[in-house]
């Protein structure tokens, strides 16, 4: 045997071993990725925070407390209106609907109101700051019940996330509420 014919059959014998080892794997399929939703964290009471979903909000902005008209004979947590784009904007102390204490508004003091619409209703929901823009998936959110929430605040809880992630809250629960749909009626 020449030297080319045992490189010849030496190349062979490596090419051989190499497809072999190059096979191609067989991998489980994976499951396909849930798309991660964008919610808003903010503090609600002195130690708790809570999540609103970044879709169903339409602006954030700061607000001059100095510029909220008070409105009489309204719940003790409706702040008064503000302007918004020209338009009446409700501004509403969320602390203080979901049953904590009121915020502490005083002259140089720029709370942030969250403005959401349902079905046509535009609400500023103010709290103190925005802290941060978080994602999750809301398909893990577990529904509210009744010993895990304080009764004033389940009504408008949509549920919460495992792992002490947060409560989510349901702004049309928010929009919605007896106080909306009782100003409404006056309104027209």
């Amino acid at each position: 045997m020449t030297n080319d014919q045992n490189l010849d059959m030496f190349a062979q014998t490596f090419v051989n071993s190499i497809a072999t080892s190059f096979d191609p794997l067989i991998l489980d399929q994976l499951p396909p990725e849930r798309p991660l939703s964008r919610l808003i964290r903010f503090p609600l009471g002195s130690q708790d925070s809570a999540l609103l979903p970044l879709e169903q909000i339409a602006e954030i902005l700061r607000i001059d407390v100095a510029e909220i008209l008070p409105v009489p004979q309204m719940p003790s947590c409706v702040l008064g209106i503000g302007n918004w784009r020209g338009e009446m904007l409700w501004l509403v102390d969320l602390n203080h609907l979901v049953g904590y204490p009121p915020l502490t508004l005083t002259a140089g003091v720029s709370p942030i109101a969250m403005v959401v619409q349902v079905n046509g209703q535009s609400v500023g929901l103010v709290v103190e700051k925005v802290n941060d823009i978080e994602s999750h998936d809301l398909e893990k959110l577990h529904p509210p019940s009744f010993g895990l929430f304080p009764g004033s605040l389940l009504p408008f809880v949509l549920g919460y996330l495992p792992g002490d992630r947060g409560n989510v809250l349901d702004v049309a629960a928010i929009a919605g509420f007896s106080l909306w749909q009782s100003h409404k009626k006056t309104e027209g």
